[in-house]
């Protein structure tokens, strides 16, 4: 006799000698009648929380409604979000009073916005989303997932003490740590993991034998969200696989000169084409119960367009206002892509099922 499918049910299989588990979405099986909660225990599904790190921000008298309440009307910098405005609260007018310390530029601002407080010494305060993390995310295999979409490993999650907990640039690298092999060490300074693994072969190969297992033990309608689950997986599968593999050689094509490697997320195409494939990755982890929060840091620092010579950080010290417009041009630029990118992440996460509605209905997202 078949045991009988639960929240917990984890499809295993082997990947180049090593064992590699996918996790099963909520499935309707799982959910009581009418979907709205858990089966076996009657308990509401599990919340998400999400924090999203721009750290330039909007430009004033730009950005807040001109009008208070539910009947608000976007301003021109967040007309992009106007898809989930009923879901959004647009908080302006709020102040930190710092009792007599120093403000210091490019800190605590950063400080207050991700602890809600100025650390007094040397011993920093927690993040707010460890705290929350600390309640919610004891019973998933990550307790929080940190991404920088323009690359590196900057991140603003620190626990009490000021420990790290760092982010990760790269798609192929947070696929390998969810889908791949778990022997990669996800704090390690030095973190490298082999996405070629995940090239060679497919996870889902790893598990077919499970899956159809599974797929011949549910109704219609979890059959159909089982295939929509692995059939996305399988893109963004098919997505990575594409930038692991060497292109197809061209004769016109020369080798220039040797140089240095340049970080990936540096430019705004990779980090439109990174924003799209991590918001699946998440969606997937959250769907599946890996994660429960989550921190998105968008980065300035580095960030420009295709032959620009400034970057946005740069831009906001150098470039000067314009004179009709009010506002500093090619800054404003960079808020409105920056905006465009929160969207389209959140737009992802919209369309994933969860329970009665989507992932985006279960989080609070901090921005």
């Amino acid at each position: 006799m078949s045991k009988p499918l639960n929240r917990r049910t984890v499809l295993r299989g082997m990947l180049g000698g090593t064992a590699v588990s996918v996790a099963l979405p909520f499935l309707d099986c799982f959910l009581n009648t009418n979907g709205t909660a858990l089966a076996a225990t009657g308990g509401e599904l599990p919340v998400v929380f999400g924090s999203w790190f721009q750290n330039l921000g909007f430009n004033p008298g730009r950005w807040k409604p001109a009008t208070l309440g539910a009947n608000y009307q976007n301003n021109a910098e967040m007309k992009v979000l106007d898809p989930f405005r009923e879901r959004i609260n647009v908080i302006s007018g709020t102040k930190y009073f710092l009792d007599g310390r120093p403000l210091e530029t490019h800190v605590s601002g950063v400080q207050i916005a991700t602890m809600g407080s100025l650390p007094l010494g040397v011993d920093s305060d927690p993040s707010l989303d460890t705290t929350i993390a600390d309640v919610i995310g004891n019973r998933t295999r990550f307790k929080s997932i940190e991404i920088a979409l323009s690359g590196g490993r900057q991140s603003l999650s620190r626990r009490k003490g000021g420990a790290i907990n760092p982010s990760e640039p790269s798609p192929a690298a947070l696929y390998t740590r969810i889908f791949g092999p778990e022997f990669n060490d996800p704090n390690s300074a030095e973190f490298t993991p082999d996405p070629q693994v995940m090239a060679r072969r497919s996870v889902l190969s790893a598990i077919s034998e499970e899956r159809k297992g599974v797929m011949s033990r549910v109704g219609a309608a979890d059959r159909a969200r089982l295939d929509e689950y692995f059939t996305s997986l399988r893109q963004i599968e098919q997505q990575l696989d594409m930038e692991l593999q060497k292109p197809a050689p061209m004769a016109a094509c020369r080798i220039p000169d040797k140089i240095e490697q340049a970080d990936p997320g540096r430019n705004v195409a990779a980090v439109e084409r990174n924003n799209k494939l991590f918001a699946g990755l998440l969606a997937h982890a959250i769907a599946c119960g890996q994660t429960r929060v989550f921190n998105m840091n968008f980065g300035t620092q580095g960030l420009r367009t295709p032959g620009g010579v400034r970057d946005w950080h740069s831009l906001t010290h150098e470039e000067p206002i314009d004179p009709k417009l009010g506002y500093q041009k090619d800054v404003t630029w960079f808020i409105d892509f920056a905006t465009r990118t929160f969207a389209e992440f959140l737009t992802t996460l919209d369309r994933y099922k969860e329970g009665p509605g989507s992932v985006l209905d279960l989080s609070l997202i901090h921005i």
